[in-house]
């Protein structure tokens, strides 16, 4: 391809400076869709070429006729070769427009399998990977079939929703129904999960021509639902190398990944290893680097920036060369973030060589551990968080309603 390549990056929330740095370096012409409320926020500006922005609609969504008229107003003068979508909910949004514009990449098919719960789910299942007990809200006859098969308690979801959002926690039928009617006519929205207790894992990954050449395990020593509806502390560990915890949660992401049709992308798999059996089971994924600053717990334990790698990969794709990962490291890193009282935290007390990243957010507290023994970092995040829950921590009301 001779031409310089024009990389049309999209993102609703702030965040993946590192992938529009990366992608300028690679010699391409780089352009950001975001909400205009993000306008002013500290993005790479001087990666980027051309800043395009949307509004908010007043239930929170972004209304995709007006995108697809700017974007073809656009496409007049300025062709678009790849669309890149950096957060979860730009996902659809991403498949939408390639599939419009005819512009190669993941269409709106494989797309669901990595934004709608009930898709992968159904999709997992189907493909033989352990998923807990699950069902849609359509039908009446269905749920009563689900509830008699699959003992409470029980979590209601939000099909299209990131994180912990919405998500609520059900101890017996009537409590169930009650929630499901009160959803109304959005039920079909959500879906409905028998609650297995276990210890979550996250993958994060990057797939290059439909394999999996990057895979980093890591365990949640407090998992997203637990801080975003108790207020607790986010952490997060590299899991043992060469570990059966490791060999099982990369076989798992392996298989899925496969099943659900991931090309080129980065990707974050969540999975949950069930207390009463042992198993592991697929809880969710999607495909762009995983939220919550994980990029950089990963990075400093394996020395690879998952926001860096993908906008070179996507490069090589795009142009058709090769696409080669450099040299992986094995340190373990551990990550700790929590809201704190202070809008700007004093973090002098924490002051130990092992830190290697410091969050700069207002009212947050966030430190990235590295060291050569996963005690040592085990070590330095419990002392942390008794320190941050003694002198900084807040928590915030998790919120009932999505924002998107």
């Amino acid at each position: 391809m001779s031409h310089t390549l024009t990389f049309l990056c999209i993102s609703t929330f702030f965040k993946g400076n590192d992938f529009l740095k990366a992608c300028k370096s690679a010699g391409n012409t780089v352009f950001l869709l975001t909400a205009k409320k993000l306008e002013h926020k500290p993005w790479a500006r001087e990666s980027v070429d051309e800043f395009f922005y949307i509004e908010e609609q007043e239930n929170g969504s972004y209304n995709m006729d007006d995108i697809i008229t700017g974007l073809a107003y656009v496409m007049r003068s300025r062709p678009v070769d790849r669309i890149v979508a950096l957060d979860d909910f730009d996902v659809e949004k991403a498949a939408h427009l390639r599939e419009y514009f005819r512009i190669p990449g993941m269409g709106q098919t494989t797309a669901r399998y990595f934004r709608d719960k009930l898709a992968m789910r159904t999709k997992a299942a189907e493909s033989g990977i352990l998923v807990p007990g699950f069902s849609a809200l359509f039908n009446d006859e269905q749920i009563n079939t689900f509830i008699e098969k699959y003992p409470g308690p029980w979590m209601i979801k939000p099909r299209s929703e990131a994180s912990a959002t919405g998500i609520k926690k059900m101890h017996n039928a009537e409590e169930l129904w009650e929630t499901i009617h009160s959803l109304g006519d959005n039920r079909h929205a959500y879906l409905v999960e028998q609650f297995k207790p276990g210890d979550v894992y996250h993958v994060d990954s990057i797939s290059y021509n439909s394999r999996v050449i990057f895979l980093w395990s890591s365990k949640y020593l407090s998992p997203p639902f637990d801080v975003a509806h108790g207020g607790g502390i986010f952490r997060s560990v590299t899991v043992p190398f060469d570990s059966s915890e490791e060999h099982a949660l990369e076989t798992l992401a392996v298989d899925l990944l496969k099943a659900f049709g991931l090309r080129h992308s980065a990707s974050h798999t969540e999975v949950i290893r069930c207390h009463d059996d042992g198993k592991y089971y697929f809880l969710e994924t999607s495909s762009r680097v995983g939220g919550a600053h994980l990029s950089e717990m990963v990075d400093a334990s394996s020395g690879i920036n998952l926001w860096r790698e993908w906008a070179k990969m996507e490069t090589a794709e795009a142009r058709g060369e090769g696409y080669k990962l450099p040299p992986v490291r094995k340190d373990y890193s551990g990550i700790i973030i929590s809201l704190t009282k202070q809008e700007y935290p004093d973090l002098s007390p924490f002051s130990d060589p092992e830190i290697v990243w410091r969050m700069d957010e207002p009212y947050h507290i966030g430190l990235v551990v590295r060291a050569k023994s996963r005690e040592r970092v085990m070590e330095l995040l419990d002392n942390y968080a008794g320190i941050i829950q003694k002198k900084y921590h807040a928590s915030a009301p998790a919120q009932k309603k999505p924002t998107h």
